[in-house]
């Protein structure tokens, strides 16, 4: 497998974590956007939307950015992608996600404003949660979410056709995910997006991280099987036939 695709998706996860958690930290933790809750959330899922979209058109050609490992487990079990490839990515994706919170903790950290309960963009439910969301309702919430996110995007890349519009599709499913998601419980539909800032902020990040891991893989693979049965044969009219999110060329990250 090339370099390339890897280092796409790490690269493409970290700048996700950064601009969505960023934005999400100003908003609901410096309190850019005042006092009003809903600005916070409007904003905060147009950063996630804007930057995901930004990146389809970004670094589709090279990796399909996934920049997600529930996306890559529905591309996996839709037999769109080979094992090995969603090793690689899965593994490039949290090192991205990682690498993301790390550069966005150390420039809020060096503010003189900048305190610990503001919590990095961190999801959470109980306390944390805008609505007091407890542990299976976030759960419930993440699989419901993950679910469609990763099923528009299935649907989307069936066809090489719809590559130019595919990236303004995709980045409005994650924004209306967030908008709904973020006064229950932060909203992850991703699990290297939530790891990353968990590192950082710990305590009860840290311990309810396995909802935000465990439920969008749930999702993701729910998603592939609804897929199958809507989708139940390839519907491709070009090499590379959209096997990933935003392709719009050969299979790079296929090549060996």
């Amino acid at each position: 497998m090339r370099t390339r695709p890897i280092v796409a998706e790490a690269l493409g996860t970290a700048l996700l974590v950064f601009f969505g958690a960023g934005t999400a930290t100003l908003s609901f933790g410096f309190k850019i956007t005042g006092t009003s809750l809903s600005a916070g959330v409007i904003v905060t899922a147009l950063a996630f939307g804007l930057v995901l979209l930004v990146l389809v058109y970004a670094i589709g050609p090279i990796s399909g950015c996934h920049v997600n490992p529930a996306v890559t487990l529905g591309f996996l079990a839709a037999r769109r992608i080979k094992p090995i490839d969603a090793l690689w990515y899965w593994f490039a994706q949290f090192v991205g996600g990682i690498a993301g919170a790390a550069g966005l903790y150390g420039i809020v950290h060096a503010s003189s404003k900048y305190h610990t309960s503001m919590g990095l963009g961190a999801d959470g439910y109980g306390r944390a949660s805008m609505i007091g969301v407890n542990a299976a309702g976030a759960f419930a919430a993440e699989v419901v979410l993950t679910f469609v996110f990763v099923f528009v995007i299935l649907a989307v890349t069936r066809r090489a056709s719809n590559a130019l519009v595919a990236g303004l599709v995709i980045g409005f499913a994650l924004m209306l995910a967030h908008i709904i998601g973020i006064p229950i419980d932060g909203t992850s539909v991703n699990p290297a997006r939530s790891l990353g800032p968990a590192l950082f902020v710990g305590g009860s990040a840290l311990s309810q991280l396995w909802v935000f891991i465990v439920a969008p893989l749930v999702g993701g693979t729910i998603s592939a099987g609804v897929y199958a049965y809507f989708f139940p044969k390839a519907e491709e009219d070009g090499a590379g036939g959209g096997d990933r999110a935003g392709d719009v060329a050969p299979e790079p990250a296929a090549a060996s």
